[in-house]
């Protein structure tokens, strides 16, 4: 027998439907009457017939025919809203659906799997997993960690032994011991007192990394989680039923407590639930609506899901990936700007760079070579400004090298601490099991990957820094020996006028953005708690300086691209073409002024996406092997940063000077 869950009104109902010949139209009176029923004054109606109503989908919010049958129109446990004429009802009846909802009308349950064994996981597998492109199973090494930890919790139960977090309270009420009759019920009630976070939900790409992390922790075996527990807590995440999880309200020490405890609130069926099937709706029901029911706490359990630094790392994951992903595609729009102000390449020689060998450095002049080199690449641009009597370039070209340099070692020494820290148990106390005991500590405490995501926002906003004072060149005639703000007819036209000015704006609330939130600490829990990490923010304000970043190198590619118009028919080298081309496949020209927002959303779509470094990535790898000699024994990390001698490009003739 089909059954549909039906909101009306802010209450949540279970309908059966003995046919599914029954029309839509019959679900809704049915609904209201059951609402009718539930209500001292039969909510204001008096009968169900008189109602009028419409119908729509929860997700998506799609409007049924009320003459379909449920059969047809419907599938079986879909959720669904009867909406009152009349009724003046808030757009957030259930809460707002998070930023990037609508692409999960894309999802598609993932048919992979990835093994958690606490140990081994990666950046870019965590990433992954918030996508969906993969589900969760544990190894059976972590399996038997899992069980043997809980052993120890049970001993302690059967044994009444006084220990933090299992048989007393939490943070001030330490001292305070629980007899074994309530310790079911303190698990819960830690969960639902600690769920009291503020602000918008994470997004679903983003709680389903916090939960994977989660499960990663607990698969350690220093958690005392069950093993059946936490089978369950995977199966929540392979149905992806994603628990609603306010950005807000983490300090970052006793771990990310609120929003922990809003994932946990979710798995023992509680607060409101989001998944590709059903949408919004409260918890118990989208469990339900997958065939899962709601995690029953044993002792310690609600302490093991909450207490960590899942929320900081999670969201640094994605950072670091997000960084590291457009460090190497500002290398190529900085490339493609030089090119568009005839700059020389001499700046990047090989022997330059091998006299100060910070590898981040190396790297970065090593990709403007593989991308500019004349020998490998001609281009009529370059060509064409030869002979010119320019002495030098500005410091935004010719020190690109050392500014994107450092901005990549930056990413690497965040990248170690985050990988670490994803791989890391941070509860408090730990399950020794091989020690048959627990031990109270600090593992839980956000300050290092705090300190690590506030030094990747500064390290990373120097990217935004630097490609705002490239755009300015490209606009300003009187540098660029190009049209004002790279448009013809200025003056009916502005062009890059105010494309620029955002890019200075992005800038400067950047400069902000980069006061570190972990130099900050406020004394919790009755001084308990005394010292804090403020590791939420500095992980929250590290993705908005990057997506900063990456508005405003994508201005900088539209602006370096539009540049490129006024040189035709002059081309430049083949890789930069390439990634002209791909610009010009979501942007054309511009003529005349049009509405500019959504060619930058284009351009930061295409650099999110990657898809500039997977145009330019064959040129530069073809090149970084035709520049080692096989005859030649290296090291892996001369390789990679391509320290070795490279033949210097020719395809200038400026002439230096020392600067004074």
């Amino acid at each position: 027998m089909p059954r549909y869950t039906v909101h009306i009104r802010g209450e949540w109902l279970a309908v059966p439907c003995l046919s599914s010949t029954n029309t839509v139209e019959w679900l809704g009176k049915e609904a209201v009457r059951r609402y009718m029923k539930n209500k001292p004054d039969n909510g204001g109606f008096t009968s169900a017939e008189e109602v009028k109503f419409y119908i729509r989908r929860c997700k998506g919010l799609g409007l049924l025919d009320l003459d379909d049958t449920v059969g047809d129109a419907l599938e079986d446990n879909e959720f669904v809203e009867v909406v009152i004429e009349g009724d003046i009802m808030s757009p957030d009846f259930i809460p707002s659906q998070p930023e990037g909802v609508h692409l999960y009308s894309k999802y598609r349950e993932p048919e992979q799997y990835i093994s958690l064994d606490g140990n081994s996981l990666t950046t870019e597998d965590l990433v992954n997993l918030g996508k969906g492109l993969y589900k969760i199973k544990l190894t059976p090494e972590a399996e038997i960690k899992v069980k043997k930890s809980r052993e120890v919790i049970e001993r302690i139960v059967k044994e009444q032994t006084v220990v933090y977090g299992i048989t007393t309270g939490f943070g001030k009420f330490a001292r305070t011991v629980i007899p074994n009759s309530n310790l079911r019920e303190l698990q819960v009630n830690l969960v639902r007192s600690h769920s009291a976070g503020v602000g918008k939900p994470l997004t679903p790409e983003r709680t389903r990394m916090l939960l994977a992390l989660r499960i990663n922790v607990l698969a350690k075996g220093y958690s005392g989680i069950s093993l059946e527990t936490l089978e369950q807590v995977i199966e929540v995440f392979n149905a992806s039923c994603l628990p609603y999880i306010p950005e807000k309200g983490t300090v970052g020490a006793s771990g990310d407590l609120a929003p922990l405890s809003h994932l946990a609130l979710g798995l023992i069926g509680e607060g409101k639930m989001w998944s590709p099937k059903s949408g919004w709706a409260d918890a118990k029901y989208v469990l339900e609506a997958h065939g899962l029911k709601p995690i029953t706490l044993k002792p310690k359990e609600g302490l093991a899901l909450i207490n960590g630094t899942q929320m900081i790392t999670s969201l640094g994951c994605e950072a670091v990936e997000r960084a590291e992903a457009i460090a190497r595609q500002a290398d190529i729009i900085a490339a493609l700007t030089l090119e568009v102000l005839k700059g020389t390449t001499r700046a990047f020689d090989t022997d330059i760079h091998a006299v100060r060998p910070h590898r981040g450095q190396a790297e970065v002049a090593f990709r403007f070579r593989s991308l500019l080199d004349s020998d490998h690449h001609p281009s009529e641009i370059a060509e064409s400004h030869r002979f010119c009597d320019r002495v030098q370039d500005a410091y935004t070209m010719r020190c690109c090298p050392q500014v994107h340099g450092i901005v990549n070692d930056t990413i690497a020494f965040v990248k170690d601490i985050i990988t670490t820290e994803i791989n890391s148990a941070t509860d408090n106390p730990m399950v020794f099991a091989e020690r048959e005991e627990t031990i109270s500590g600090g593992n839980f405490h956000g300050e290092y990957p705090a300190k690590a995501l506030d030094y990747l926002a500064i390290g990373v906003h120097e990217l935004a820094a630097i490609s705002e004072r490239r755009i300015e060149r490209l606009c300003n005639p009187s540098l660029s020996e190009l049209p004002a703000f790279l448009v013809t007819e200025g003056g009916l036209n502005s062009g890059f006028m105010i494309a620029h000015c955002t890019a200075a704006a992005l800038v400067s609330e950047n400069k902000a953005l980069c006061h570190p939130s972990s130099v900050d600490s406020l004394s919790t829990s009755a001084a308990t708690e005394d010292h804090v990490s403020m590791g939420g923010w500095a992980a929250r304000k590290a993705l908005r300086v990057i997506e900063h970043v990456e508005q405003v190198l994508a201005i900088e590619l539209l602006a370096a691209c539009q540049g490129i118009e006024f040189l035709r028919p002059l081309r430049t080298t083949t890789p930069l073409e390439k990634v002209y081309d791909l610009v010009r496949s979501v942007v054309r020209p511009w003529i005349k002024d049009r509405f500019m927002a959504p060619d930058i959303e284009a351009a930061h779509r295409l650099l999110v996406e990657q898809k500039v470094w997977e145009v330019a990535k064959p040129y530069i790898e073809k090149y970084r092997r035709e520049h080692i000699p096989e005859s030649r024994p290296i090291s892996p990390t001369a390789f990679s940063l391509g320290l070795l001698r490279m033949s210097a490009d020719d395809s200038h003739d400026h002439k230096h000077q020392n600067e004074l």
